[in-house]
């Protein structure tokens, strides 16, 4: 009987402590395979059950504006000021980074590959109208994408241009498919199994750094929303066993993010 009474303390124990947080996240960052790595130490670590949904920057800025998840895991940095300015989020809290690529056929019809600058590469795509797939998702990676076009003076329109409308995974599919360029960010593509006759052909530019950050929804918007829960995985995320996670993580070797959280602006 003692026994049994224990059993039943300790699970109605569990079902107090444990809590759920609804944090929309990049497909980018789910795509990379470290939210595999992150989610269980979460769990473990602070009793917190994290359910992502997986979508892209724009349409996880969207969600936090109506309420619908309790905090924001996001790579587009304009956007996300612009998301905290507004009073849909309490503060932009840099979490990690990596960079974006230029991803295309082995043989690299529109030669980008030893190009100084991300921008002569994009051109170089658009002048020999070599096929190229965009994710056209308003996600961070697409508006980086377009940011880039603008830069170098390009239209992408044609039928060399191909927005899919998808998540980075089903773009690199795409780009696979069609043996096209594509904007990819590094962890997607290294974790990246149907590469086909892909490769990365362009990196190093600076104007490529790509920064993640973490923005807790206001609760001043949606009283309904976990505010405790999402400070707590922010305390997390900025610890050192979530640093030693994330600069841990790699696919052959190949480190996918870097640890860079600082405290958020006053």
């Amino acid at each position: 009987m003692i026994r049994l009474l224990t059993l039943i303390l300790a699970f109605c124990a569990s079902s107090v402590t444990a809590e759920t947080l609804r944090m929309a996240v990049t497909t980018s960052f789910h795509n990379s395979g470290l939210s595999d790595v992150l989610l269980p130490a979460i769990e473990e670590d602070t009793g917190i059950t994290v359910e992502l949904l997986i979508v892209g920057t724009g349409q996880a800025l969207r969600l936090g504006e109506a309420g619908d998840v309790d905090a924001i895991l996001v790579h587009s940095r304009a956007a996300e000021e612009a998301f905290v300015n507004a009073g849909y989020g309490t503060h932009r809290r840099e979490i990690m980074y990596n960079d974006f690529v230029i991803i295309g056929p082995q043989d690299d019809p529109a030669e980008v590959n030893g190009l100084a600058a991300a921008t002569a590469a994009l051109s170089a795509i658009a002048r020999t109208e070599s096929v190229f797939v965009s994710r056209g998702d308003d996600s961070g990676t697409h508006k980086k994408e377009l940011a880039l076009w603008g830069d170098a003076g390009v239209v992408p329109e044609g039928a060399w241009y191909r927005p899919v409308g998808a998540g980075m995974g089903a773009a690199l599919n795409s780009a696979a498919a069609m043996d096209a360029y594509i904007l990819a960010d590094r962890a997607s593509w290294l974790n990246f199994g149907n590469k086909a006759d892909l490769a990365l052909l362009f990196a190093g530019d600076p104007v490529l750094f790509n920064q993640y950050a973490y923005i807790p929804v206001n609760p001043q918007r949606h009283d309904h929303v976990k505010a405790d829960l999402a400070l707590a995985l922010e305390d997390w995320l900025t610890s050192a066993l979530a640093r030693d996670l994330i600069n841990g993580y790699q696919i052959n070797g190949e480190t996918l993010f870097t640890f860079n959280a600082i405290a958020p602006a006053e």
